[in-house]
């Protein structure tokens, strides 16, 4: 009988995560990957803090997996992420060997399993299974944090045209 996980609560863990994101200026993305009910990796954006164009929540999320396991092979694992991951990630996802990954935010402009390129339609020797699970909280992070840049870019324009 296969092992039915806690979703809410690693939903809530990920969601901790984007906020660490959100309150350092990133885009607000979290990650926590799970293995046998426990928390193995956790990961946040930190593009910006870390001057680098790889270092996405779900990337830091599997650098930290492997970290605290000893092993880059993360089979039997979920990806518990706050949007849909990006071809890069899914990549990494793939790579790292996690078997499966709920998000709970599409993302329409760059997602990589509902949205743009659906990976399992590429015939892939991979298994890996996903969920989109809604929360409203992610969206509105997600929403709010690009409504603030906007706001914030666009006083810096009026500001420098005075």
């Amino acid at each position: 009988m296969e092992k039915v996980e806690n979703h809410k609560e690693f939903i809530e863990l990920s969601y901790r995560e984007a906020i660490k994101a959100y309150n350092k200026g990133e885009v607000p993305v979290g990650a926590v990957i799970v293995r046998d009910g426990k928390v193995i990796g956790k990961g946040y954006n930190c593009r910006l803090e870390k001057n680098n164009a790889l270092y996405h929540a779900e990337i830091v999320a599997i650098e930290n997996a492997c970290k605290n396991t000893g092993s880059w092979r993360l089979d039997g694992s979920t990806i518990y992420v706050t949007l849909e991951p990006c071809l890069m990630c899914v990549g990494a996802i793939l790579q790292a060997r996690i078997n499966k990954v709920v998000f709970t935010t599409i993302d329409e402009k760059g997602g990589c399993l509902v949205s743009k390129l659906h990976f399992d339609r590429l015939n892939l020797p991979f298994s890996l299974s996903y969920e989109y699970i809604p929360d409203f909280r992610t969206k509105l992070l997600l929403k709010t944090f690009f409504y603030e840049l906007r706001k914030k870019t666009t006083l810096q324009q009026i500001s420098e045209e005075q």
